[in-house]
């Protein structure tokens, strides 16, 4: 609560709802015209109040009353831009409004009328400014407080300073514009503002509430909280005119060292700093020039003046780029130069790091790799970005140097050694076709003891086991609670057997990539509910994802790959995911076949298949081969691809 109210200039636009539809939407406010919101009247034109309409209205007693009249619906939006141009015209007179609401703006009497010779004629300023711009008529009141100059300007009444209390005892309890409890004092016989101000505060606050209290408050002339003025922002670029056009580089340096100090200064002065700086450059023929340049710490008066310095000879020289690409040259010398801050932060604001983010070293690659993105584009310096996917060429994008690093798709990357607990558990490929740890026999996909996941994004119908714990030889396809083909997983829950001891050893790799201890939970009792994830975390994100590791290289465009079984035939994989035979031997294009010692899969994705654009429907398998090399393959539409290569 505040002490005694300031003196308030309260600007009032009668009907602005009406009004901004006229403005926005061309709706003519001479004629009958209702703003709705939720099938009642929020506000009318004169011409409709004329005609009987009123607040609060049904539409349908509204048109009954006003069979002309022309009904628009409430958009705060609309009200608020409309607005605008009208608060722009008051800062231009007196600066400090508060928008109270749109058509309602506010702001302290004291300076403008001190400035304009009085409060009188400070209003009569405001309105005439106001009516000249935007064609808008409009009312004020001042008064004690920003409640009782809202009430004022509804008569465009300038209250004496302290008269306020006086002003409003002779006003209806409604004016506190709260219906529910305006009709609760007058059943109670408080008629007046003056009336309910004259009660005690405690007795008002026990009966009525906090909002009643408030309520008691602004009847008494005093206001809740101090005037949030809306302060007009700081202009902060700066510009500087050439008589005679820079069209050598070394001009340009020297312009653009001057320069930066004096934006450098400027923010200093403000105790601001800026992570983005803008360079724009007009050239004697009217050439516009553009650039944006992003630094992950706060930009110096050394850094801003290498970036201007940087970008100003990329311009002027026209260095040539890759493939012999010469950025075009400006036509003439640069007249015009003005640099402008984004990204303000507080000269406290940003937080180094501890280790390896800041340093001359690094501070040195980011000044020469910037250097390059000014003279050849941002395009020409990218980094990789680490986000969601399914698959190695999902989860990684190229982000330009300096740009904001966001990931193609939302989600955490994998981490290097991950629990078993994720869907998509865990074999490498270097899988030993033939025997599992222990002696046990591999699944016709080469995994002892995987299973397809409950979550798997693919729906496979895949005939019943006999019995829990088997899968009927020659298919890798199984439900819940079987050997299948899924990478890792034992079980229908990622993780999780009832009634079997923990997976110890599912997530390591033993050699070239033998899986160990995987026979342990083999026909294990039940398995425990689908889609679980131990301790009740949620499930994951991209359920189907490659496991760990990650291939050493993505290929930009998978390359076409045939693979046959040990007979010579092509393998197939089925719609329900049955693989014909055990892969044998791969070629890759036109080179000789290699043979296939080790392969784990397949793994099915059945992506957006709500999209037909984008829907994608592949298997993918892991795949070690004689020469040493590992691969991810995937097969598509009947055709094999190389997706990755493995070290």
């Amino acid at each position: 609560m505040t002490g005694a109210p300031v003196r308030t200039l309260l600007l009032w636009c009668p009907d602005w709802p009406v009004l901004a539809a006229e403005i926005v939407d061309g709706v003519p406010a001479t004629g009958p015209v209702a703003v709705l919101h939720a099938n009642r009247v929020v506000a009318c034109s004169e011409q409709a109040r004329a005609e009987g309409v009123r607040r609060g209205l049904r539409r349908r007693e509204a048109q009954g009353r006003c069979p002309r009249l022309t009904v628009v619906d409430h958009d705060p939006g609309r009200d608020v831009r409309a607005f605008e141009p009208v608060v722009a015209a008051v800062e231009e007179v007196a600066a400090g409004v508060e928008v109270v609401r749109p058509g309602a703006c506010a702001l302290a009497a004291r300076g403008p009328a001190r400035y304009l010779g009085g409060e009188e004629a400070a209003a009569e300023r405001i309105v005439e400014q106001v009516a000249q711009s935007c064609a808008v008529e409009s009312q004020v009141g001042i008064a004690d407080g920003v409640f009782a100059a809202g009430l004022a300007a509804r008569t465009g009444q300038v209250v004496a300073p302290g008269g306020t209390p006086e002003f409003l005892a002779g006003l209806p309890v409604e004016a506190v514009d709260r219906p529910a409890l305006a009709d609760l004092l007058r059943r109670l016989g408080v008629r007046t503002l003056g009336d309910f101000a004259a009660l005690p505060a405690g007795d008002v606050l026990a009966r009525f509430g906090f909002d009643g209290a408030l309520a008691h408050r602004l009847a008494a002339g005093r206001d809740h909280r101090p005037l949030a003025v809306r302060r007009p922002p700081v202009d902060l670029a700066v510009t500087t005119d050439y008589d005679d056009p820079l069209d050598r580089v070394d001009a340009a340096a020297f312009a653009a060292r001057v320069l930066a100090e004096q934006l450098h200064d400027r923010l200093a002065g403000h105790g601001l700093a800026c992570t983005r700086l803008g360079i724009e450059a007009v050239t004697a023929h009217g050439q516009e020039l553009h650039r944006v340049w992003r630094h992950d710490g706060l930009l110096t008066a050394a850094a801003i003046a290498d970036r201007v310095r940087w970008q100003l000879d990329g311009w002027l020289s026209g260095s040539t780029g890759r493939a012999g690409a010469r950025p075009a040259r400006p036509t003439a010398g640069i007249i015009r130069l003005r640099l402008l801050p984004d990204g303000l932060l507080t000269r406290a604001g940003l937080q180094p790091g501890l280790w390896g983010e800041a340093g001359e070293e690094r501070d040195r690659a980011h000044r020469a790799l910037s250097r390059v993105q000014g003279m050849l584009g941002p395009e020409s310096v990218v980094t990789a970005v680490l986000g969601g996917g399914r698959s190695p060429a999902d989860q990684t994008r190229l982000v330009p140097w300096g740009d904001e690093r966001l990931p193609a798709r939302p989600g955490p990357p994998p981490l290097p050694g991950e629990p078993v607990e994720r869907p998509g558990g865990v074999p490498s490929p270097g899988v030993r076709a033939g025997t599992g740890a222990a002696g046990r026999p591999l699944s016709s996909s080469g995994v002892a003891g995987a299973s397809l996941p409950s979550c798997a994004v693919a729906a496979v119908a895949g005939p019943a086991p006999d019995r829990p714990g088997s899968a009927r030889a020659g298919s890798s396809v199984g439900t819940p609670g079987q050997v299948g083909a899924a990478p890792g997983q034992v079980g229908a829950a990622p993780g999780r057997v009832a009634g079997a001891e923990r997976v110890a050893d599912v997530g390591r790799i033993a050699g070239v990539g033998q899986v160990a201890d995987v026979g342990r939970v083999a026909g294990a009792g039940r398995v425990a509910g689908t889609g679980g994830v131990r301790g009740g975390n949620a499930v994951p994100p991209w359920p189907g994802r490659l496991p760990p590791p990650a291939p050493a290289v993505v290929l930009p465009v998978p390359l076409a790959a045939t693979v046959h079984d040990a007979a010579g035939e092509p393998v197939v994989v089925s719609a329900r995911l049955a693989v014909s035979a055990a892969p044998a031997r791969l070629v890759v294009g036109t080179s000789a076949p290699v043979k296939i010692v080790g392969w784990a899969g397949p793994w099915p994705v059945d992506e957006r298949w709500w999209a037909p654009a984008e829907a994608r429907r592949r298997a993918r398998f892991q795949v070690c081969l004689a020469d040493g090399a590992a691969l991810l393959l995937a097969v598509e539409a009947g055709q094999w691809l190389v997706e990755a290569i493995y070290d």
